[in-house]
């Protein structure tokens, strides 16, 4: 039987909670140290940081639960902002008027290694769909490009 329970970590240089790691470093542009978040899983740390030092003023402070927590929230809170992020890139959207009523026009970039796709779509101001079309992950989303794809009667712009 294996034992999937995460593995805690409670050293002076490491700590970990089995989701989050955070590992002391000396820091290499100076004689100071930094702390690395690791979130499992991940190759790359979320946050790196300075690290304070310790009353020696060359070795670097320990570890201790409540630095823990502040690293673990202020680590998710750097992926968080990372994901809106990448959301507000890959999804847009502008308001136009056709008919005397509004628009909205979407635009929606799926990444993939082998090849993005995209989607453009219209909705009416009650949230109704008017018409998608897959489209280029290039597609430049303005208001004067989602005015003429409805005023085009939604034909695929080319």
């Amino acid at each position: 039987m294996t034992d999937d329970s995460p593995d805690i970590i409670q050293e002076a240089r490491l700590w970990s909670d089995g989701r989050w790691t955070a590992r002391v470093i000396k820091n290499e542009d100076d004689d100071g140290w930094a702390v690395a978040m690791l979130l499992r899983g991940e190759d790359e740390p979320a946050l790196v940081g300075p690290w304070t030092m310790g009353r020696d003023k060359r070795n670097p402070k320990p570890l201790d639960t409540a630095a823990f927590n502040t690293l673990v929230k202020t680590a998710t809170e750097v992926l968080r902002r990372h994901e809106q992020q990448l959301h507000a890139q890959l999804n847009k959207n502008v308001m136009v008027t056709a008919d005397g009523h509004r628009v909205r026009v979407a635009l929606c970039i799926v990444p993939d290694e082998e090849g993005a796709s995209a989607t453009l779509s219209a909705q009416d101001e009650f949230g109704e769909e008017l018409a998608r079309v897959p489209v280029s992950p290039a597609f430049k989303l303005n208001v004067t490009s989602a005015q003429a794809w409805v005023d085009s009667g939604f034909e695929r712009p080319r």
